[in-house]
């Protein structure tokens, strides 16, 4: 199935791209969209345990089952003052 992907901040500077699409196979979690994403890009794979996530704009969990279609993005830790 086919899924798009988005990089913000940090991720897409890394990746140096901020979206495109990809095929996982049906039954795909979002943290089987991160392994591709860190495959095709692994200064991404540091980021493995800090990364936040939303599916269709909503914060989701890695473990999130994926539909064909959805929109996943992967937003690196934040932090400020």
């Amino acid at each position: 199935m086919r899924v798009t992907v988005r990089l913000f901040a940090r991720l897409r500077e890394l990746a140096g791209r901020e979206v495109w699409t990809t095929e996982v196979p049906a039954g795909a979690t979002v943290a089987d969209v991160w392994a591709t994403v860190t495959q095709a890009h692994p200064p991404l794979a540091p980021f493995d345990r800090a990364v936040s996530c939303a599916v269709n704009a909503n914060f989701s969990r890695m473990s999130s089952p994926l539909q064909e279609g959805d929109d996943v993005a992967f937003l690196p830790p934040v932090s400020g003052g």
